[in-house]
């Protein structure tokens, strides 16, 4: 199967407190009653999760972007790739888009990376939508809690990886082939390989060769710059509703993530789900599931599509 990204109604650029660029595109319904928007996970792009939001355009005003730095944003000068930075992009993206496009209902709907800005931003900076919706975020409990030592080797491994990846291709296909063939990432649905890997790359013109929009380096401090966040949020804490979907937590060798969230969905009291066979990119394994995880909530709190 091969996965298009098709023509936004609209597109247009915002500019963010500390003059980053972010590229919105909005998809789906523009009259439909609720607005999903949609971000990615680190190193990856929101055109890669494809597979997982285009569904949604037929029920939803979707407005999907990049984290700054990645995908079709230009890369920052310096960069600023934090989690703090991140957590004020979303504030402005959701003042933005709503200035342009007008209100109405809004759902976050972020991945990991994304997932963690949107809580730093809800917690830290204040409660902007209808419904938050928070996939496999790499959630790092208090040091000292019984989690907190595997989840920041978990980060620092990520990093010492993304530091050393491949950083130049020939062409997508090679990349495609290197998320096809890898543990975490051969599951996925056909097709998703391929997107994943035209969203995350640009073509280098004075080359030829397709290099990473997100450069390793980077990718790399931001696994580390989760650890240092002292962020484990009781659902109370957000100022409305909140629901965490994860990675199977049940399977025989289970992705850290996967635990991390069951146990803040124990402790904090959160609307909770697990998405079954299913790792951390569980958007891209099982995009049907992971929709209908995030609907039943929407309906549960009464927003319509």
């Amino acid at each position: 199967m091969s996965f298009i990204v098709p023509a936004p109604l609209t597109e247009f650029d915002l500019t963010m407190q500390d003059g980053a660029i972010i590229k919105v595109r909005r998809h789906g319904k523009a009259d439909a009653p609720a607005r999903l928007f949609l971000s990615h996970g680190n190193g990856f792009a929101i055109d890669g999760y494809l597979p997982f939001w285009a569904p949604l355009c037929a029920r939803f005003d979707v407005v999907v972007f990049d984290m700054r730095n990645h995908g079709r944003n230009p890369l920052g000068d310096p960069p600023n790739h934090t989690y703090a930075a991140m957590a004020r992009d979303i504030e402005d993206i959701f003042a933005g888009v709503t200035a342009r496009l007008g209100a109405k209902a809004s759902v976050g709907g972020f991945h990991s990376m994304a997932g963690r800005a949107a809580m730093k931003h809800a917690v830290e900076i204040g409660w902007r939508w209808d419904a938050l919706v928070l996939f496999d975020p790499p959630n790092i409990a208090p040091e000292g809690h019984e989690s907190y030592a595997a989840m920041c080797d978990f980060e620092a491994r990520l990093a010492d990886w993304a530091r050393a990846r491949r950083h130049r291709y020939f062409d997508p296909g090679e990349l495609a082939e290197e998320y096809a063939a890898s543990r975490a990432h051969r599951t996925w649905v056909p097709g998703a390989h391929a997107a994943m890997a035209r969203a995350v790359l640009r073509l280098d013109d004075a080359t030829g060769d397709w290099v990473l929009a997100f450069p390793g380096a980077l990718e790399a401090e931001t696994y580390t710059a989760n650890i240092p966040m002292n962020l484990w949020p009781m659902a109370g804490d957000f100022g409305g509703p909140v629901k965490l979907i994860g990675a199977d937590y049940k399977v025989d060798r289970p992705m850290i993530t996967a635990i991390a969230n069951k146990t803040l969905a124990d402790e904090g009291g959160y609307a909770y789900e697990t998405v079954p066979g299913t790792g951390h990119m569980l958007q891209l394994q099982r995009p049907y599931a992971c929709i209908r995880a995030m609907l039943s909530f929407l309906e549960e709190r009464g927003i319509a599509y």
